[in-house]
């Protein structure tokens, strides 16, 4: 019997990542953009826009959503999906799907429609 604990290895916790399949999890959507575009240059132009995701069916959806919505923009840029838990915790999100706007963290924790991932997009000045 040890003393106080001590020479006893301690159990390491591993916190992954919650997906909208399990369940309830924590949501959040950006409301705007953080500079109004003063700072991006002011174009505002979108140059990169990425769907975390654990690979399930919710974050597949949401990664085949925002493609269609940036189809249905027109904008010419590609939507990457990163399903690495490591880039994705990477990026502070403790729900999935989420979507990076721009390095950004947009939405996360639910399933947008194509429709309000453009609503997201107008909001945040793009």
């Amino acid at each position: 019997m040890s003393l106080f604990g001590l020479g006893k290895k301690k159990e390491e916790v591993k916190i992954e990542p919650a997906c909208a399949c399990n369940g309830e999890v924590d949501t959040y959507e950006a409301s705007s953009c953080c500079c109004s575009g003063h700072c991006c240059g002011g174009d505002n132009k979108l140059t990169s826009i990425k769907v975390l995701g654990a690979g399930c069916k919710s974050c597949h959806d949401q990664y085949e959503n925002v493609k269609e919505a940036i189809e249905e923009l027109g904008l010419g840029i590609e939507v990457e999906y990163i399903t690495d838990m490591e880039k994705v915790i990477a990026y502070g999100v403790m729900s999935m799907p989420a979507i990076v706007v721009d390095e950004t963290v947009a939405s996360m924790g639910k399933v947008l429609k194509s429709s309000e991932v453009i609503k997201l997009l107008g909001k945040m000045g793009f």
